[in-house]
């Protein structure tokens, strides 16, 4: 899948919360309805099968419940993305990236390799399962684990077990910290925190740069990798990084520099890469850090298709779900790449691939409040189809059951969220700016409607806790479920009228321009 990431540190939003967030978006000319469900433990496989690598694995038996976005059809597995657990740790899977052929010679991918021929024949040959992928990792970790860390480690020991058949970046997060996690070839791996007061832009591409080797073989404060990894990389000879002076070696751990350039040594440097993932990063951060000189003046060092602008920085002011939604909804606004703007040329405007793109699955806003109750502690904003016409409706993650309207069939039809917002999208495209401002509009009320229902709900809450009616530290009080799940039902009523007279005003709208209109009256 081709995705686009951005993680947020505690110290960088408004409200204290950590944000990871991300567009899913589905491979070319490929629109997979999602839905948003909630899996109870009973629910949760205790053994488990992927469809595109046929592998099978023991899940333990003490699963938590959690949120999660899977394929409405089921057909090529579950898929499940991105959620929040019972323990108030999110996870979403998984930010598609690139490694280069150094790597996947030491570490080939583990791929699934079919049966030949057939059982007593002479040639024939047993089935391969291949490794763990994007279709299965929410499935096999986000229901056991307790805390970012233990997301991490969980997913190092799955990919380390069983090896995986793709290059898959992933994130974690607890109401402290926020973890990426990008696997190296098919068995290694390696991790690193998210400083509070910094934001992560991760397009498909590998996206760690500075690593810390000590660190992650040792007390693990801000990164963390495979146990191997050091031996790995001497093995194979995989570090790139050219040394101010030869004699200038610095400390060392196992005989490898103690820092080095992970991005350089694991990823590609491509003329793809310049195109379809350095635009992506180069435009949110000049965005979120205007201040920064290397994206100003006549010879930034920065462009479009820079491929080193750095893996973590510090935006100039804090941010909001909201402004998650607005950022990662992006065509390039404002620039000569905008495909709907008037600057620049035809093909300026079809340059660079958006981040707001037509083929945006869903995307998940998983913020996780540390000053709130613990049982009101996960907020799932989601907001499926694409971008720029959609919005996020702001949920309770601590529920048992969701709305129906969340609950996406796989024919269209106007009783679902996923299948308006894709009819606004498809009326709305062919005249943007006629359809904008009814767009924003909407936008704009519902996540309203979401921060109002937030506060509401959290004060009556706390007004109930302090009667003695609500232990709000108990994920299972089920007066405190009750009252999250009367709230989510109550936006979600809005979001789908506000969503129907939406589509209707788009359709007339396109209805008015058809090309068969004629402006005589009839007779």
């Amino acid at each position: 899948m081709a995705c686009t990431t951005l993680l947020v540190g505690r110290r960088a939003t408004n409200d204290g919360s950590t944000i990871v967030a991300r567009n899913e978006d589905g491979e070319d000319f490929s629109f997979d309805p999602k839905k948003m469900i909630v899996v109870m433990p009973e629910d949760q496989p205790r053994s488990y099968t992927g469809v595109a690598s046929h592998l099978t694995i023991e899940l333990p038996d003490n699963p938590l419940r959690y949120t999660c976005t899977p394929n409405a059809d089921p057909t090529n597995g579950v898929w499940a993305e991105t959620g929040i657990n019972a323990a108030n740790v999110s996870m979403s899977t998984t930010e598609t990236i690139s490694a280069n052929a150094r790597v996947l010679g030491a570490d080939p991918l583990v791929t699934y390799q079919p049966a030949v021929g057939k059982p007593g024949d002479a040639n024939y040959k047993p089935e391969v399962p291949g490794g763990i992928g994007e279709e299965n990792l929410p499935t096999i970790t986000l229901p056991y684990i307790k805390s970012a860390r233990e997301g991490v480690r969980r997913l190092g020991m799955l990919v380390e077990k069983y090896g995986t058949y793709e290059t898959n970046g992933v994130a974690f997060s607890d109401a402290d910290e926020v973890w990426y996690w990008e696997n190296i070839g098919g068995h290694h791996w390696i991790a690193r925190r998210v400083p509070d007061d910094c934001y992560v832009v991760q397009p498909n591409r590998q996206g760690i740069d500075h690593f810390d080797l000590a660190d992650a073989l040792g007390d693990q404060h801000d990164y963390m990798c495979s146990a191997d990894l050091a031996q790995w990389i001497r093995e194979n000879d995989l570090l790139m990084d050219m040394p101010a002076h030869e004699e200038d070696a610095g400390e060392t751990v196992e005989g490898l520099p103690r820092y080095f350039n992970a991005r350089i040594a694991f990823s590609t440097y491509t003329w793809l890469d310049q195109l379809y993932n350095a635009p992506r990063k180069w435009y949110l951060c000049r965005r979120l850090t205007p201040s920064d000189a290397r994206f100003a003046g006549p010879a930034p060092a920065f462009g479009p298709e820079s491929l080193d602008i750095p893996w973590a920085m510090r935006p100039d002011k804090k941010l909001s779900a909201s402004d998650v939604k607005d950022l990662l909804a992006t065509t390039y606004d404002g620039t000569e790449y905008d495909p709907y703007g008037t600057k620049g040329t035809p093909e300026t405007r079809h340059q660079y691939r958006y981040i707001g793109i037509d083929r945006t699955s869903e995307c998940s806003i998983l913020c996780i409040r540390p000053n709130a109750p613990k049982a009101l502690r996960g907020v799932h904003w989601f907001a499926p189809a694409s971008g720029p016409f959609n919005t996020a409706v702001a949920l309770y993650a601590n529920v048992k059951e969701l709305p129906a309207y969340l609950d996406t069939p796989t024919e269209v039809t106007t009783d679902s969220l996923y299948w308006n917002n894709r009819l606004v999208a498809g009326l709305s495209d062919p005249q943007f700016f006629e359809s904008y401002e009814a767009i924003q509009g909407y936008r704009l009320n519902t996540m309203a409607q979401g921060y109002q229902s937030l506060h509401e709900t959290d004060a009556a809450l706390e007004k109930l806790a302090a009667e003695g009616k609500a232990n709000l530290d108990d994920m299972d009080d089920p007066t405190v479920i009750a009252e999250l799940e009367r709230a989510n039902q109550a936006l979600v009523d809005s979001v789908q009228t506000q969503t129907r007279a939406l589509l209707g005003t788009v359709l007339d709208q396109r209805t008015v321009t058809m090309k068969n209109a004629f402006n005589m009256n009839d007779h």
